[in-house]
């Protein structure tokens, strides 16, 4: 049964305005905030760090034998609850570990909040699964005590052993106590004195250093924002402490519009990884490139002696040693001014990540590799 024309007309007609609205409506474009390219001054967390004990162990803690500092770390605790061991008397515990506690003290901690805090062996316990971590005071780079961390260790592996044989899951040698430290002191910040901040760019750059004080200035005024040098903006903030707080959150989330960044190539020497940015730029160059393999066999050959002879039975090796070279064959690599085409032009070479750091670096000693060249 064929619809009425009309009926189709209305709908042809409902459709294109559909299609209209939605070409119409505006998109939600996400652009940087100040607060991902920079920070304020002073305003930062603490690491700290402290020495305790886990005890509770299940027969997997240190060797004392070993590890004779957790032997003396129980009898200094013993001692501070009156227990007094005999002269010569030398425990060998097996339920207890020495471990470092590590924490980071967020900024405007204040005493009272809680820190998760990261527990970590350094004798030679088999396993902290199961532990109690005793009080434990964290200290900060001024050895003042901040912190005090307490609490049962939460692992995430698990591993068992019979027999000679051994099968272990993840890491049992390190756990986690989350909320495990209570805060007995904050840290002092420069945030509430002067009249003035200064926002600390997170990579020194001169564009982004005044892209960020134009987009203060647009948005608190004329003078507001000054570009110090490129990595540090000051900015000019209100003497009360609520106007402070509500001014840095505005300046917080300011959008920006960066420029594009300079030309960089990361390799990590040790992974083979290789990252690079968008502003990368390849001039045209040939490249050729082959491996070299070395490949050594031995074969154990016995020799028996004779019957009823003195000799005795021998084992001696046959040695093969095998070299093999790939050829590489020339190729040309067009210019490439956007990223895109910089990846094909170097997935042409067919190479492995390991082969493209030599790669890469003999392309920038050519000068075709319009890029810094950083190997971490």
């Amino acid at each position: 049964m064929q619809a009425p024309a009309s009926t189709s007309r209305r709908f042809l007609t409902a459709c294109l305005a559909l299609l209209v609205s939605l070409l119409g409506w505006p998109l939600q474009a996400s652009a940087t905030r100040i607060k991902e390219v920079a920070a304020v001054q002073g305003v930062r967390s603490n690491p700290l760090v402290g020495y305790g004990l886990i005890v509770g162990l299940d027969g997997t803690g240190d060797q004392t034998t070993q590890a004779p500092f957790t032997g003396q770390s129980l009898n200094a605790m013993l001692q501070q609850f009156g227990v007094i061991l005999p002269q010569g008397v030398q425990m060998q515990p097996r339920n207890i570990a020495a471990v470092m506690v590590t924490a980071s003290l967020p900024p405007f901690a204040q005493p009272g909040q809680q820190l998760d805090i990261n527990v970590s062996s350094i004798g030679n316990a088999k396993s902290l699964r199961g532990g109690t971590l005793v009080t434990t005071p964290l200290r900060g780079a001024d050895g003042q005590v901040y912190a005090i961390a307490q609490g049962n260790l939460i692992v995430g592996g698990a591993g068992a052993s019979a027999g000679g044989s051994k099968v272990q899951i993840n890491h049992l040698s390190a756990g986690r106590i989350p909320s495990g430290a209570l805060v007995e002191r904050a840290v002092q910040t420069a945030l509430q004195s002067g009249d003035t901040i200064q926002l600390d760019l997170n990579a020194a750059d001169y564009a982004t250093a005044r892209t960020v004080a134009q987009a203060i200035n647009r948005a608190k005024g004329d003078g507001v924002a000054q570009a110090v040098d490129g990595r540090v903006v000051r900015v000019k903030v209100p003497m009360d402490a609520n106007a402070r707080v509500g001014f840095l959150a505005d300046v917080e989330n300011l959008p920006l519009e960066l420029a594009i960044p300079a030309a960089k190539v990361i390799i990590n020497a040790r992974t083979g990884s290789v990252a690079m940015n968008q502003a990368v730029q390849l001039s045209p160059c040939a490249v050729a490139h082959g491996s070299l393999s070395v490949t050594i066999s031995s074969t154990p050959i016995i020799s028996q002696p004779g019957p009823l002879s003195s000799g005795q039975t021998t084992v001696a090796e046959k040695t093969d040693i095998a070299i093999k070279q790939e050829p590489g064959a020339l190729i040309q690599l067009p210019a490439g001014t956007k990223l895109n085409d910089v990846v094909k032009a170097l997935n042409a070479l067919g190479a492995t990540p390991q082969d493209l750091l030599a790669i890469l670096q003999a392309i920038k000693s050519a000068g075709a590799l319009n890029a810094e060249l950083e190997v971490i």
